[in-house]
C-alpha cells in the first residue's frame, strides 16, 4: 500500500483517487465514453498512457483508466492501481477473431488467455495458466444474456507484436508465427488481442480480482472461409455496457458479503 499522498510514479495518482473497482480499455480516447456511465464522473489525471477518471456506480466509487496497448504498460498500471486501494479490473477491449464461426460485433469473454506476451514471464514461469477471476467471468457472462448481446466465451490469443500477427509471412519469425496460429485455430481458441494474460497474471501475483469483455472488431478467419469481404464493428458501446451490468452485480455481491 502507498504512503498517503505519495503520487503513482506512471499513472501519477493517489490513495483516494480511485475507487476499489476500475474498468480498464486500453485507449486513452475510450475513458471519456466509458466514464460517462458513471454518475458525477471527474477527470483526474491524464500521464503517459494513463488516463484515469472517477465517478460512481450504484453509491460505490469506480474509477476507468487506459492502459495503452501491450502487457507491460497494463502491468504497471494495475500494479499502481493496487498500491493506492483497487482490487478490482475489468479491462474492456477489442480484440480480432481466430474462430470462423464468429462474427464482427460478438462480445468475447475471456475464460483463460495464451502467454505468448513478455511480461508475464517475469512474474510466474511460463507453465502457469493465465485465467480471470471466476466471479467477474460469470458476473459478464451474465450481464451479457441478461441485455441480449451476442457472446462467446473461450480462450484468447494474447501477443506482443500487432504486426506479427497482421502481416507474419514477413518476418523473419514466420515459421513459427503461421505454426502457431494454426495450432490455436485448431485448438479452439477464438480471439487475438495483447493485455488479457498479462493482467490476469499479474493479478494472480497481486491477489486481485480481474476479467476481460472485448468487442470482435474483425475477423479474417472467417472473411477467408466465407468469403465475406472486410467487415468490421468499431463501436464498443455493448463491451462497456455489459461491463457496467456486471460491475452492478459484484459492487451489490459485496455490499452482501
Amino acid at each position: 500500500m502507498a504512503l498517503e499522498n505519495e503520487l503513482m510514479h506512471h499513472i501519477k495518482c493517489k490513495i483516494g483517487d480511485v475507487g476499489r473497482y476500475v474498468l480498464l480499455p486500453g485507449d486513452p480516447g475510450r475513458v471519456a465514453k466509458i466514464a460517462a456511465y458513471l454518475d458525477n464522473a471527474v477527470h483526474i489525471q491524464t500521464n503517459r498512457e494513463y488516463e484515469v477518471w472517477t465517478g460512481y456506480l450504484d453509491g460505490k466509487k469506480v474509477s476507468v483508466m487506459s492502459t495503452g496497448m501491450g502487457g507491460p504498460s497494463a502491468a504497471i498500471g494495475l500494479e499502481e492501481l493496487k498500491m493506492i486501494g483497487a482490487d478490482t479490473f475489468i479491462r474492456i477491449g477489442t480484440c480480432g477473431g481466430i474462430d470462423p464461426e464468429l462474427e464482427p460485433g460478438t462480445l468475447i469473454i475471456p475464460t483463460g488467455a495464451i502467454r505468448k506476451d513478455g511480461t508475464g514471464r517475469e512474474y510466474v514461469p511460463i507453465e502457469f495458466p493465465a485465467v480471470p477471476n471466476f466471479d467477474l467471468v460469470s458476473a459478464l457472462k451474465d450481464a451479457a444474456k441478461k441485455l441480449k448481446k451476442k457472446s462467446a466465451l473461450g480462450v484468447v490469443e494474447c501477443k506482443d507484436s500487432y504486426y506479427g500477427q497482421h502481416a507474419p509471412e514477413r518476418m523473419p519469425a514466420k515459421y513459427e508465427l503461421l505454426q502457431k496460429w494454426e495450432a490455436w485455430k485448431t485448438a479452439g481458441a477464438i480471439g487475438s488481442e495483447m493485455e488479457s494474460s498479462t493482467l490476469f497474471i499479474v493479478a494472480s501475483v497481486l491477489r486481485v480480482r480481474c476479467a476481460t469483455i472485448l468487442l470482435l472488431c474483425r475477423n479474417r478467419e472467417r472473411e477467408d472461409k466465407y468469403n465475406t469481404g472486410l467487415i468490421r464493428e468499431t463501436d464498443t458501446s455493448n463491451a462497456i455496457e455489459t461491463a457496467i451490468e456486471a460491475l452492478r452485480t459484484i459492487i451489490a455481491k459485496d455490499k452482501d458479503n
